[in-house]
């Protein structure tokens, strides 16, 4: 007895914790998906980040670009037994090298790099396509959970108008106690299925404060169109276009495209690193062996008997015959993408296409009239919860619907690499 004491106790205080959970945040703003969008590309702390892996990228093909500094030497005499041609220190020499690469090296390092520079890019815009598709998802989630919320909150402020009412007529002794019990049953529940909500609304907003960089204190209120309905009907968009968009937009697979070219370009690489660089240098030496004032020129390679940089060429063909596969795994899993994405899709819209679009307001009306004529006891209590509890399912229901519909869509977009569905309100 004690316990269910307490747990109504407990239930009664939820509406009154989440009020104060409410009052944590101190401004609200108010966005469109194209304003939070724009927003977000200026503020988000993740793209900036990731961009800089582009200009390092930039920067390693500046230094493959670059020839090597020859080589300078000096040598002044100091000491010298039996020195004929005067003191050591007049005896100078100099030489000057330079060092050639061979095999065109240079050139398969620098498209290396340059290749490494079109991986950073795919990759930022890899995850500028993820950040995206989680903004527009919480977005949706944010605001039809809004909806779902403004429905409990409606039907507790009735239900507890309605209860304070009872006490009155219980206090006269008009109305039943069970009939009290009831309402307070009801509303408890639907306080507690409430604060559910809210929370639920809380750690989703949260994720969307951070994507867009605002304060915590911040509540998002998403401004989102009432019609969902895409400029073209998804059962109209051939499967194949999908999967074709798909190959050409999916940054993630082009970067393992790249990847593939990255380890072929090494195995190149490396195949030229097995032969031997060539220096050349001239030598001038003032009192040398055999006169004064000697010039001299010469050439340095080493000979390649044992290390021809074979462990280095079967690592880069291995990679290569890695990337491969690599890239055929994500192209097969691309495709299971595409064609679940697009399935999903093609039911959510169709069960969308039957929805009554007068249903909502037309249900909306329909209980504002069972409340009026519950006060006038035109209908009975177990009618009057009946019509609510039917009314707050239905309403959810749609919501819940209506975020699955749009969602499936942002999925599609999200597999594809495009913009197939846009709804920039």
């Amino acid at each position: 007895m004690y316990k269910k004491v307490i747990y109504i106790l407990l239930l009664s205080l939820c509406p009154l914790l989440s009020v104060h959970a409410q009052t944590v945040a101190t401004d609200t703003m108010k966005l469109t998906l194209k304003q939070a969008e724009d927003h977000f590309l200026q503020a988000n702390l993740n793209l900036l980040a990731q961009h800089y892996g582009i200009d390092v990228a930039q920067a390693q093909v500046i230094t493959a670009k670059l020839f090597p500094n020859p080589d300078f030497s000096f040598s002044n005499g100091i000491y010298a037994n039996n020195a004929t041609d005067g003191p050591a220190y007049k005896e100078q020499s100099f030489s000057i090298s330079q060092l050639f690469t061979t095999a065109g090296k240079r050139n398969k390092n620098i498209r290396l790099q340059q290749i490494g520079v079109e991986q950073a890019k795919y990759q930022f815009f890899d995850l500028l396509r993820t950040l995206k598709f989680t903004l527009r998802s919480d977005f949706y989630t944010v605001y039809y959970q809004q909806q779902s919320a403004k429905v409990y909150s409606l039907e507790i402020n009735s239900l507890d108008t309605t209860l304070k009412a009872y006490r009155g007529e219980y206090a006269k002794g008009y109305i039943a106690l069970k009939e009290l019990l009831r309402i307070q049953a009801q509303l408890y529940s639907l306080q507690a299925e409430y604060s559910s909500l809210l929370a639920g609304i809380d750690t989703t907003a949260a994720r969307l404060n951070m994507l867009l960089r605002v304060p915590a204190t911040t509540a998002i209120e998403p401004i989102v169109s009432d019609s969902l309905a895409s400029n073209e009907k998804l059962a109209d968009v051939p499967y194949r276009r999908l999967l074709d968009s798909a190959e050409v937009n999916r940054y993630d697979l082009r970067y393992s495209k790249a990847g593939v070219d990255y380890s072929r370009m090494n195995l190149q690489l490396q195949k030229a690193t097995a032969v031997p660089d060539i220096s050349l240098s001239l030598n001038y030496d003032k009192l040398g062996g055999y006169g004064t004032n000697y010039f001299g020129a010469g050439i340095e390679f080493n000979l390649p008997f044992f290390d021809r940089n074979q462990g280095n060429i079967k690592q880069a063909k291995i990679q290569v015959e890695q990337s491969d596969l690599q890239l055929q795994l994500h192209q097969d899993q691309v495709e299971s993408d595409v064609a679940t994405g697009y399935k999903t899709a093609l039911r959510q819209e169709e069960i969308y296409n039957s929805f009554d679009p007068k249903f909502k307001p037309d249900f909306t009306h329909l209980i504002q009239e069972v409340y009026k004529n519950y006060m006038k006891r035109n209908i009975s209590l177990l009618e009057f919860l009946d019509y609510y509890d039917t009314y707050k399912t239905n309403t959810l229901l749609l919501n819940n619907q209506l975020l699955g519909y749009v969602t499936a869509l942002e999925q599609l977009n999200y597999v594809t690499g495009t913009s197939f569905y846009n709804q920039n309100n």
